[in-house]
């Protein structure tokens, strides 16, 4: 039987991504001490494995195909194909981004006033790429982690990633510039890539991760209106497309069905009610397949 060996990143992204396997519709299980867990598709073998180090485990074939960060196959210069983007993250729905910070205080404004200063990272050769593209020469220091508290006293600035940048301002720094923005990707090497089966695979299973990364924000809106008062309805819905129109029993009634972003519902709702709108139900999608 053919089989496709993926990558599921651990760390931070590890329970965001076996969320969004559920709800893509494999469940993938893992006990408290084990890298390797079960996936409830007979095609399918996974394994644990750091972000950081996923693009090197699937260039050299250890694994066919694995997901981690765009920054990361660009911090350890892999030669992997990213078939596809999956913008998700640690907390949110939303692609992260690799910034330039410094102490509230700092006089650095910019990417030159960092000449002959230090610099404390984790993504050492994308910092050292930045700084060259900029023409500066400064000491890049590989940081293990807590990187926020090591300026000023170890590091005049950092390199760190970030989603909201709330934790910076918790720690009283400034973003200066960004160094790069990353999302999560779907990756495979080369001899997986080009084996037909494999690909398939792979490219099914992105398919439907995309569907619930698509439907993650989302609800489904049924409701019925008498068809004299449709425009009125009509006027208040946001649709994904157009909404989809039917015929009911009664021909002087319709019944709409359509998807909305899951934030405005409360904005909606009374909108339509007073639109004359009858029956409404909110609904969970787990998937839009676009």
């Amino acid at each position: 039987m053919s089989l496709l060996k993926l990558g599921i990143p651990k760390g931070s992204l590890q329970e965001a991504t076996l969320d969004l396997f559920a709800r893509a519709g494999w469940k993938v299980t893992l006990s408290s001490r084990s890298y390797v867990p079960t996936i409830d598709d007979p095609e399918i073998e996974c394994l644990m494995v750091r972000a950081q180090e996923m693009a090197r485990y699937v260039e050299s074939g250890t694994l066919d195909a694995g997901i981690t960060g765009h920054d990361w196959v660009v911090e350890t210069e892999a030669t992997v194909e990213e078939l596809s983007e999956l913008v998700y993250a640690k907390q949110r729905l939303a692609r992260v981004r690799w910034v330039l910070a410094v102490p509230e205080d700092s006089a650095i404004r910019g990417p030159r006033d960092l000449q002959g200063k230090v610099i404390a990272t984790e993504v050492v050769q994308i910092t050292e790429k930045y700084l060259a593209k900029h023409g500066v020469k400064a000491r890049v220091e590989f940081s293990w982690g807590a990187t926020e508290v090591k300026v000023p006293q170890l590091a005049d600035a950092i390199v760190e990633v970030t989603e909201t940048g709330s934790s910076l301002r918790a720690n009283r720094l400034r973003i200066v510039d960004t160094v790069l923005e990353s999302a999560t990707v779907f990756i495979m090497n080369r001899p997986a890539a080009a084996d037909c089966w494999k690909r398939e695979k792979a490219e099914n299973l992105i398919l439907m991760l995309q569907g619930a990364i698509a439907a993650a924000s989302k609800v489904g809106l049924l409701l019925n209106v008498h068809r004299d008062d449709l425009p009125g309805v009509l006027g208040v819905l946001p649709a994904l497309k157009k909404p989809t129109i039917s015929a009911l029993s009664d021909p002087e009634w319709v019944a709409v069905n359509t998807i909305i972003e899951e934030a405005v519902v409360r904005q909606i709702l009374p909108k339509l009610k007073a639109a004359k709108a009858e029956g409404i139900v909110e609904y969970p999608l787990n998937k839009i397949v676009l």
